[in-house]
């Protein structure tokens, strides 16, 4: 291409050209994040390699206090000899002792020789000998220890004594020719004797160091801050992280050294063997990256320079080329509110921004016509749902969006009551609301539209028993929201009821029928044995015919009346009262035990004697035969137990009317017969 054929509008307005300019820019901005990951990378491998510095520096400091612990306890037991040969009695011999041994007094704070019985006979230190007052070592551990192993101990942390400072104690048995004749003691005051003096540097890169020895409990034994002692390493902010790591990870004992995490330390721990000793060490990560942060902020510094310098010169390139974009941006942030008409104020321009411009004027002039067949449908979709005899709503995020005239009348409600409005609130309780969600994503996630009734709330604190479906917009995606569709079904239910109702209960004393009752009767077979105990009683009534026969229909359906709300006075609120025949009735007594019912049983017998209607024939009474059934555990069906029933029945007309009898009882001494 020649220059008479190359462009320079075109060119300059092709988003080609940005895109290298703010490649150019990301370069730039590459260089300070290239330096900042560099320094990043050389914290890292510093930090690893002190880490490994550091855990080889804390197991030779383990070792080194191993060694010395062990020389404490060598250098006991080589005087321990001596001891075997003088009398422990002889307060003389035990001072002589005392002040022969120099070298132990200064190696411990204290020193002590105590008999079999606990009595300690001399106690010295590095400038005198004593053996009054005399103390007892009996109840401390170390000391019954070292009796009944025979073998030298180091003890946890214990209370001097005299002074009452914390303390380790070194002992050794005593032997004579009868066993372990008492023990050898050495103290160390851990107030006034570091475990670690000597142990390390107190200066170079020891010295920034934090040192601490501790039981394997987490006792501190030893810190560079004398306050410290006795308390529990999980106080030391320092090191309660890697503390509780270490607690997690079983607690080892590792003489080699292990590292532990701490946020802003480098902590590494190591066992010391025998009495289980830890050493702890932190170093601080930023005293050892002070150096290379420092390095790091000159670093950025400089890059900051560099590219701020770059910047300056390509935003002003860049201005100028993305000026046209500028422009057009304006315009689209006006393509939707109407001010403008769809054909005007669009910035003419080359390359990809003129191309932008034409899709975004084709867009805008597509939507005005998309909104005004829009309009045009939202107009005859209002028509539809006023025109609707039920009720419809569009819900999305458990708020209702758009509801019909007729929603709004089944609510007493208004529009302006509903739109926006979360659709608990025409729910009774939130128990019922929770429910109604349960079930609606049940029948979703089956791909099926939600059915139900409920009680909900008119806008006035009313309620109704609506019929609900609900059905998503997109099954696949539940924001989109659901339609529904509500209708009052107060009259539907209440007719409903009825039937349930009718179809349950005796016409004429409102009693339950014979189908319920076998049918209850029936589930408690089906329970056995848990249904235990349960009995049945037919009453079936005696001298009832002649009462239809001289007094006509009419005053037999009183007589019935009156006996069914005799029985109905006798029984327990929970009993089952059933008229199974025209002058048969019968009872289902749950969880009633055989003698219970004997007495129910002639409790209602004497209730329906003390029955009397007036006639103008006279007063009319009847009387009633009883019969009494337990349920048994051998019974295979419902039909068994009506049938245990039926006969005692019968047993009671056969012995005369008017009495109870009763069948399967365990007692018969309460059956009446």
């Amino acid at each position: 291409m020649t220059g008479r054929d190359f462009h320079w509008p075109a060119a300059l307005g092709s988003l080609k050209l940005r895109i290298i300019a703010g490649g150019v820019a990301a370069l730039l901005l590459g260089i300070g994040l290239i330096t900042l990951l560099l320094v990043t990378r050389a914290e890292k491998d510093t930090l690893a390699t002190e880490q490994r510095r550091e855990a080889n520096e804390v197991a030779r400091t383990a070792a080194l206090l191993s060694r010395r612990l062990i020389e404490l306890q060598l250098a006991l037991g080589a005087v321990t000899p001596e001891l075997g040969m003088v009398a422990l009695g002889d307060e003389a011999a035990m001072r002589q002792f005392a002040e022969s041994q120099p070298v132990l007094r200064r190696l411990f704070t204290g020193l002590f020789v105590a008999t079999e019985d606990g009595e300690m006979r001399v106690r010295a230190n590095s400038t005198e000998v004593s053996v009054l007052p005399r103390l007892s070592l009996a109840d401390r551990d170390y000391f019954q220890r070292t009796l009944r192993e025979g073998r030298p101990i180091i003890s946890e942390p214990v209370s001097d004594r005299l002074r009452g400072e914390p303390a380790i104690v070194f002992t050794q048995p005593i032997h004579d020719a009868t066993g372990a004749a008492g023990i050898l003691g050495g103290t160390l005051r851990l107030s006034s004797r570091d475990l670690l003096d000597g142990l390390v540097d107190d200066d170079g890169l020891e010295s920034a160091a934090m040192l601490v020895v501790t039981t394997q409990h987490g006792q501190v034994l030893a810190h560079p801050d004398r306050g410290r002692l006795m308390t529990h390493l999980s106080d030391e902010p320092r090191l309660a992280q890697a503390f509780a790591g270490w607690r997690a990870a079983g607690s080892p004992i590792e003489p080699l050294g292990i590292q532990l995490k701490q946020p802003g330390e480098l902590v590494s721990a190591a066992g010391v063997p025998g009495p289980d000793w830890m050493i702890w060490r932190a170093r601080a990560e930023a005293d050892l990256l002070a150096p290379l942060r420092a390095a790091r902020t000159d670093a950025l510094i400089v890059a900051v320079a560099l590219i701020a310098l770059m910047l300056v010169a390509f935003l002003a390139l860049l201005w100028r080329l993305l000026r046209p974009l500028t422009l057009l941006e304006h315009r689209a942030q006006h393509l939707f509110d109407g001010t403008l008409a769809p054909h005007a104020g669009w910035p003419a321009a080359a390359g990809e921004i003129g191309s932008l411009s034409r899709v975004l004027r084709r867009v805008g002039i597509e939507r005005v016509q998309l909104e005004a067949t829009n309009a045009e449908t939202m107009r005859k979709l209002g028509s539809v749902m006023s025109a609707a005899p039920v009720g419809i709503a569009f819900v999305r995020g458990e708020r209702f969006e758009l509801v019909s005239a007729e929603f709004c009348r089944l609510f007493a409600s208004t529009q302006h009551d509903l739109i926006d409005q979360p659709v608990r609130m025409l729910f009774a309780s939130d128990e019922d609301h929770a429910a109604f969600l349960a079930q609606e994503r049940g029948e979703f996630r089956a791909l099926q539209p939600y059915r139900g009734e409920w009680q909900l709330l008119r806008h006035d604190g009313t309620r109704f028993w609506a019929g609900l479906r609900t059905k998503p917009v997109d099954p696949a995606d539940r924001t989109r929201g659901t339609i529904w569709t509500l209708s009052d079904v107060e009259d539907q239910r209440a007719a409903r009821q009825q039937l349930e109702w009718s179809a349950a209960h005796d016409a004429l004393t409102g009693l339950a029928n014979r189908a319920t009752f076998e049918r209850q009767a029936q589930r408690l077979v089906e329970a056995l044995p848990a249904s235990l105990p349960a009995v049945l009683v037919f009453l079936d009534l005696d001298r009832f015919k002649p009462v239809n026969d001289t007094a006509g229909h009419l005053t037999g359906d009183l007589m019935l009346l009156t006996v069914a709300t005799a029985i109905t006075a006798r029984v327990r609120a929970g009993d089952l009262v059933a008229r199974v025949g025209g002058d048969e009735f019968a009872l289902l007594l749950e969880h009633c035990t055989p003698e219970m019912a004997m007495r129910i049983a002639h409790d209602v017998r004497r209730a329906i004697t003390e029955v009397v209607v007036p006639s103008p024939h006279g007063p009319l009474s009847v009387g009633a035969s009883v019969g009494v059934a337990a349920l048994q555990v051998d019974m295979g069906t419902v039909n068994d137990w009506l049938r245990a029933a039926d006969a005692a029945c019968y047993a009671a007309k056969a012995a005369g009317r008017d009495t109870v009898r009763g069948a399967l009882l365990p007692n018969p001494a309460h059956s009446g017969l």
